[in-house]
């Protein structure tokens, strides 16, 4: 390849329009096409050019396409839905699918408000009718939301921000999310309820924020509305098919609900649909994220989030990537680094292939969900070590593609650090374990462990480790060889078990160790292993 090829920057296909603002940071850094006019066959004969694609509602990124993109390392849907998107081939390929959630979560907030008004007191057909040149006041009597019960579906980011809003209005809230804490609905001042009929019983309007999927596909179905109150109304700002709309018209018809207002369909648009026939059914053209501020919010999101990836830094909103909450993301993300780390040193000091790890959590960290840090072990221990492009999308696939197994274990308790991180596995030569922790505000990483032995060094991006006899004179006969190359060494740490038996050396250098100096420090008698790595 030329010194062209190799130093040319990334490429950056928007085919559906963001915000100039967005488009103007990916530029500091990558080669940008808007190209918002090339169509679906285009596409499939030109995305193998690209490395990242930013894409709305319109564009179809089938297994066909991405198939065809060789050099594609992400996918950026400037929006939340990402129906348009095959996950699963972009996932078998270790193409990262990045949205922007957060873009849209005041507007869809704000849009369950304005719905949830509109139907209490029939907002729309009140205008309607007065445009049409009547004056039907008696017609158009609503209800109060103060002091009455709404029943969450889904405590996200938008559930939480409906509640609190809600809240402003003097209405009681109560909610539903299995994978929200206890101690989260009280910090939020909301009821939460373990079973999904507690809040059915309960509710005088029930609003549902919850992610399509097969899972969550006719959640609120028949036996839902069997459970709810008498008169009950719905709102569904969230997407099509989640409320079972069957379901919902033999509530109508029945009575049992009072009222809905729906904002998505399981049909878009929902053309002949009968639900539009109903005059205590509102209806919206699927608007939720339709504000100017949420539409430039989500090109500014999505171009970091494809910056990200390009950089190969956490892309915190991938979809294919193990999804943790919020609350679980502020507590495990300072570690990611130091796993990435930790990965990458046992694999370097290894003698032979290793077949199993066995990683233990200690201290806070073990009352978390930890899978996204044995995802990010593996990334740092595989990658430039197989062919394939490793991330947080692929990297527990290619290790299952390889045999290799992985066991966690979790401790509540850890001696001497507040947070520990030990991984076990065994060479050729026996057992072999790498530990760490992070330390201060900032969460620096510090290697705490390696081979069988305790340190304590902070990583630097170039690091040499020794193993050898625990003799007099080896912490200079090693500095004196380095020094005689001119290799400073920047920071030192030794660890031993026992007076005379084998001992560890880590140093972090301000510049590499050439071959022909490693090869110098490993033909010393005294020394048993000799390990160089460049961290990034």
């Amino acid at each position: 390849m030329s010194a062209a090829g190799k130093n040319r920057k990334p490429r950056v296909l928007v085919k559906e329009k963001i915000a100039q603002s967005g488009i103007d940071l990916l530029r500091q850094e990558f080669d940008v096409d808007v190209r918002l006019d090339i169509t679906q066959d285009q596409l499939a004969g030109e995305i193998g050019d690209y490395n990242a694609i930013i894409i709305r509602s319109g564009t179809k990124m089938t297994a066909g396409i991405i198939e065809a993109a060789g050099k594609l390392k992400v996918i950026g849907r400037a929006g939340i839905g990402v129906d348009n998107v095959d996950i699963r081939a972009a996932t078998k390929k270790g193409v990262i699918v990045a949205n922007a959630p957060q873009s849209n979560i005041v507007a869809a907030a704000e849009h369950t408000i304005g719905l949830l008004l509109a139907q209490s007191r029939n907002i729309p057909q009140a205008n309607a009718s007065l445009k049409a040149g009547k004056w039907e006041r008696s017609s158009f009597g609503g209800v109060e939301l103060a002091d009455k019960m709404l029943g969450v579906i889904g405590f996200g980011r938008i559930g939480v921000l409906v509640a609190q809003r809600a809240k402003g209005l003097k209405m009681k809230v109560i909610a539903y999310d299995p994978y929200v804490s206890a101690a989260r609905f009280e910090e939020l001042g909301v009821d939460g309820v373990d079973n999904i009929d507690d809040l059915y019983s309960k509710a005088d309007f029930i609003t549902v924020h919850l992610p399509k999927s097969p899972e969550t596909a006719g959640f609120v179905d028949e036996d839902a509305f069997a459970a709810m109150k008498e008169g009950v109304r719905i709102i569904n700002c969230a997407r099509g098919g989640i409320v079972k709309e069957a379901a919902l018209l033999g509530a109508l018809k029945s009575g049992k609900c009072a009222g809905a207002a729906l904002d998505v369909f399981e049909a878009e648009p929902p053309a002949g649909n009968p639900l539009l026939d109903f005059d205590n059914v509102v209806v919206t053209p699927h608007l939720g994220a339709s504000t100017v501020e949420a539409q430039d919010r989500a090109g500014t999101i999505i171009a970091e989030q494809v910056a990200a990836a390009l950089t190969d830094k956490f892309v915190s909103n991938a979809v294919n990537i193990p999804v943790v909450s919020v609350e679980q993301m502020n507590v495990v993300r300072p570690f990611l680094p130091l796993c990435e780390k930790l990965g990458r040193l046992i694999m370097e000091i290894a003698d032979g292939p290793l077949e199993k790890f066995d990683i233990t959590y200690q201290g806070a960290l073990a009352g978390y969900d930890t899978t996204l840090l044995t995802v990010a072990f593996f990334k740092g221990a595989f990658e430039g070590r197989v062919e394939e492009t490793v991330n947080y999308v692929n990297a527990t696939g290619i290790a299952e593609e390889r045999g290799i197994k992985v066991t966690e274990s979790k401790q509540k308790q850890a001696v001497d650090f507040t947070n520990l991180i030990t991984v076990s596995s065994a060479d050729r030569r026996g057992e072999l374990t790498v530990g760490g922790t992070t330390i201060g505000p900032k969460h620096r990483p510090r290697f705490v462990q390696i081979y069988r032995h305790d340190i304590d060094i902070e990583p630097g991006r170039y690091m040499a480790f020794f193993r050898y006899d625990d003799v007099p004179g080896m912490i200079g006969k090693v500095g004196t060889i380095l020094g005689s190359h001119g290799i400073n060494i920047a920071n030192m740490n030794v660890g031993r078990k026992k007076r005379g038996g084998k001992a560890v050396m880590s140093v972090t250098l301000d510049k590499p160790i050439p071959a022909e100096v490693l090869a110098e420090i490993r033909s010393q008698p005294e020394f048993d292993d000799v390990t160089f790595i460049v961290f990034s």
